[in-house]
């Protein structure tokens, strides 16, 4: 039930986000907004999006593995059908891992051609909206390496232990679903 009303408030401090962007940009103006826009990088943009929602299907086997208390592989780590939760959220750490580096050198790219958090109101909005989003993915990122150590250091996989790994999994896909939200309004609305 924690879990439930924590990402309630994490939906309503995303809403205020939202907000903030629709706000300045109705009040920016449409030839401002668009110019500053014009530097975004759908493609690339969409490919770290689909990056970020593959590892939501990685983190949701690793759930699947969890609920049938299978903690490790018992097998080929080639042979993925018999991963078992920690190699399935280790993988679900990668994704979201590349998915942050390249959220980071998308922000390299806008401010080399001068989209700054300073630049304006597009270039604040557009970096605090993201930024958040990037920091709560990093805290997903510590939470499946708590995880995964918690899986390696006990002798018995259990049901709290599983209970665990399933509650992070909801805050994961929490995650990719705000991101979703913000890739549409951000790089398909401009």
């Amino acid at each position: 039930m924690g879990i439930i009303v924590w990402l309630s408030s994490e939906l309503m401090f995303f809403a205020g986000l939202f907000a903030m962007y629709f706000t300045h940009r109705s009040v920016a103006g449409q030839a401002v907004w668009s110019e500053a826009a014009e530097a975004l990088n759908v493609p690339f943009a969409a490919i770290n999006t689909l990056i970020l929602m593959t590892s939501s299907i990685t983190c949701q086997f690793g759930v699947w593995k969890a609920e049938k208390l299978i903690a490790r592989r018992d097998g080929s780590l080639l042979n993925v059908r018999r991963w078992g939760m920690t190699e399935w959220y280790m993988l679900t750490f990668i994704l979201g891992a590349i998915f942050v580096s390249l959220q980071i050198f998308e922000y390299a790219e806008l401010v080399s051609h001068g989209v700054t958090i300073s630049s304006g109101s597009y270039g604040s909005v557009f970096y605090i909206t993201t930024g958040f989003h990037a920091i709560h993915v990093a805290g997903g990122l510590v939470a499946f390496l708590l995880i995964i150590g918690r899986s390696r250091l006990t002798k018995r996989f259990g049901h709290q232990e599983a209970s665990t790994a399933v509650v992070t999994s909801y805050y994961w896909h929490f995650v990719d679903v705000i991101w979703i939200a913000l890739f549409f309004i951000i790089y398909i609305l401009k």
